[in-house]
């Protein structure tokens, strides 16, 4: 995240840190053992409120400005944003549900790798079907591959966006950036401990917790790309990212934190996610 540079190598460069963020998230199953699930529920809530936070200070923001002030709207302003929101939710939706027709949640540790829609199972030979690797709270988690994908999106579109409104800095742009990269932090944990818990050697589910953040230089360079060459979108894509983060927010990571008992922790560490991002987005932006 190199200020002066061209827009794509800075998505690219802020991508890059997110995913490091998630390896870092990852290794600490070096440290914490499978069976701390307050740590892991603490994180996906502390990952939900940065999300938020993200969203609206960083994505939603700057989308409603660049309508107001250039899409020409005037007082129906609200109507890019809305249609991007939404259209960002369905995303994620229609995500869900088109990825096991397509296969790639067969084996389930790639689904977990790659953050799909799966749970936590596996088989202990041909012959024997699914186990729950933690049956006394039937885990599950879905964050989500279009999770992933919103994220990295995000980054790659804030970055695209810079100096077309007052609100859409390079300084915004390097706040989401690090925010998403918090965030992610407690993702990759989320996908390497429970794999801990499977059986998993170490180094193998550390190497699939920060498998999950590959995707997201990918989509950054994307996003950035295509608001670059396609200026008109940037409301529509600035909110198409936020629509897709407060989904995965609301179907996946929430209810996932809340499951095993330890919902007013998870509530709290929500609360202090959100008061960091947004600190950080208004206090150096």
């Amino acid at each position: 995240m190199l200020q002066g540079h061209s827009t794509v190598f800075q998505a690219l460069l802020g991508t890059f840190f997110t995913w490091g963020m998630t390896a870092a998230g990852a290794a600490l199953v070096f440290i914490f053992s499978s069976g701390q699930r307050r740590i892991l529920d603490g994180s996906l809530g502390f990952a939900a409120g940065v999300m938020l936070a993200a969203s609206y200070w960083s994505l939603l923001a700057p989308a409603v400005e660049m309508a107001t002030s250039s899409g020409g709207f005037g007082a129906f302003a609200f109507i890019p944003v809305a249609v991007g929101f939404t259209l960002g939710a369905a995303f994620v939706y229609l995500a869900d549900l088109l990825m096991p027709h397509l296969g790639a949640a067969e084996d389930p540790q790639m689904a977990l790798a790659l953050n799909l829609d799966s749970t936590l199972t596996k088989k202990k030979s041909d012959s024997e079907g699914p186990v729950l690797l933690f049956p006394e709270s039937e885990l599950s988690i879905r964050i989500g591959s279009a999770g992933q994908l919103s994220e990295g999106l995000a980054v790659g579109v804030g970055f695209g966006a810079v100096e077309k409104t007052m609100s859409a800095t390079f300084e915004s742009a390097r706040n989401l950036a690090i925010g998403i990269g918090i965030q992610n932090f407690p993702e990759g944990l989320a996908v390497s401990l429970p794999l801990r818990g499977a059986g998993f050697s170490t180094w193998r589910a550390f190497w699939y917790g920060q498998l999950s953040g590959m995707v997201e230089p990918l989509a950054g360079v994307f996003g950035a790309f295509a608001v670059v060459l396609a200026e008109p979108i940037l409301p529509y894509a600035l909110a198409f990212a936020a629509g897709a983060m407060v989904y995965v927010v609301m179907d996946d990571i929430i209810p996932e934190a809340q499951i095993s008992g330890n919902g007013k922790l998870a509530s709290w560490a929500s609360i202090l996610g959100f008061v960091v991002m947004m600190s950080l987005d208004v206090g150096l932006g």
